[in-house]
């Protein structure tokens, strides 16, 4: 096939797919990453504005859950094990030591509604002004081969804060998967080294929003270790409810 032949093969929908690209080239789209983002840039792309109200919480914090005995157990030896290592452990071994386990114990894979929960899985939000991406920690979602509906993140096992800012690469994410899934709300968590913060977000209209971020809880201490179990426990009973529903 010579070059005129492929030109005239080219449909209306690939001639504007390739002019869509070349436009990109042209014009540069600045493109950010979840690992790099920082608020400035969320403010810079988006409108949105962090509500200081921990009452939209209470359904979720509040949910009745009671533990197990051996649920209990298991996260006191836990953190016996752990506690004195939370502070010191990077990234990769905060992870494995310590976040894995007890994700692992909440047990979010559901064969039955095809549901499971994913790890370093690449997402891209893009538009005409603008591109997201990058790799997500954690997501649970709808599908067993590759993610489908999302229903929550969890963002950066950090030691701390000299490190990076995994706040606004968390909501760099909710944003995107708000935005890719039409939907108007999304939750996840935030890890700073012992310290966990859930977080709510809200789409109001077109790109505006606003997020709410939960108390800290530290993970050292056996009673927010135990609520943070729950939290991740009522994140579960939510994804597994709406599958039934739908």
């Amino acid at each position: 096939m010579n070059f005129h032949d492929f030109i005239a093969s080219l449909t209306k929908e690939d001639l504007e797919k390739i002019t869509q690209e070349f436009n990109k080239l042209k014009n540069e789209i600045p493109t950010y990453t979840f690992s790099q983002i920082e608020h400035k840039d969320l403010r810079k792309l988006f409108d949105i504005e962090r509500i200081f109200d921990h009452k939209i919480f209470d359904s979720w914090f509040n949910f009745e859950i009671i533990l197990t005995d051996e649920e209990v157990l298991f996260l006191t030896e836990l953190l016996k094990q752990e506690i004195d290592l939370i502070r010191i452990y990077n990234e990769e071994d905060l992870k494995i030591h310590f976040v894995s386990p007890i994700l692992n114990k909440v047990n979010f894979k559901s064969l039955k509604n095809k549901i499971r929960d994913f790890y370093e899985e690449t997402l891209i939000y893009e538009t005409n002004d603008f591109i997201i991406k990058g790799v997500t920690d954690f997501v649970v979602a709808k599908g067993l081969e590759y993610p489908e509906k999302p229903y929550f993140f969890i963002q950066e096992f950090k030691k701390g804060l000299q490190y990076s800012n995994p706040e606004p690469q968390l909501l760099a994410e909710l944003i995107s998967a708000v935005e890719l899934n039409n939907f108007k709300q999304m939750k996840g968590a935030f890890i700073i080294g012992e310290n966990w913060n859930f977080v709510i977000l809200n789409k109001l209209d077109q790109n505006k929003y606003q997020y709410f971020i939960s108390r800290t809880f530290n993970a050292t201490q056996i009673n927010d270790l135990e609520c943070i179990y729950k939290n991740l426990l009522f994140i579960k009973h939510l994804f597994l409810s709406d599958s039934v529903q739908s």
